[in-house]
């Protein structure tokens, strides 16, 4: 299955409009307990969250994960700090390409492939105000086009 294939549990789309997402990664994510099973349950939000590099490894830092009902006294924190697993070669990456000044690592979304949960993560480049604006438009032109061209099939 290639990266970011999967049942979707989260995404974050304000990531997309924020960052301009040059490179991503994909990697799994150390849980305790219920956790996987407030996953499973699609209740996970990726919104305010960011992946830092501490120690050789990467942390994904305000990613909630909702208590699971059913857990009693086995729950979690909902906003812990939570490991990433990626391989050595591709954090040693993510260490240089993220030091430089604009970059940051950023959440995608969260997705379940066979069985285990998966984080999409990418290196982003923080976008100015215009390039948000620009984008905005080229989307709204888009949109105008493929409406324009439905009603035309219509006819």
């Amino acid at each position: 299955m290639p990266k970011g294939t999967g049942k979707m549990v989260a995404q974050n789309k304000k990531a997309y409009h924020d960052y301009a997402i040059e490179e991503t990664y994909e990697a799994g994510i150390v849980l305790q307990g219920t956790e996987i099973k407030s996953i499973r349950a699609g209740k996970v939000n990726l919104k305010d969250s960011y992946a830092r590099i501490q120690n050789n490894e990467i942390y994904l830092f305000g990613m909630h994960v909702s208590p699971y009902e059913q857990g009693n006294r086995y729950n979690h924190d909902p906003l812990r700090t939570r490991k990433l697993l990626l391989h050595k070669k591709e954090i040693s990456k993510l260490i240089g390409e993220s030091k430089e000044v604009g970059y940051s690592i950023v959440p995608l979304k969260m997705y379940l492939k066979n069985g285990y949960a998966k984080v999409l993560i990418g290196l982003a480049r923080g976008k100015k105000k215009y390039d948000k604006r620009e984008d905005l438009k080229k989307k709204e032109a888009k949109r105008e086009v493929e409406r324009a061209f439905r009603e035309r099939q219509k006819m």
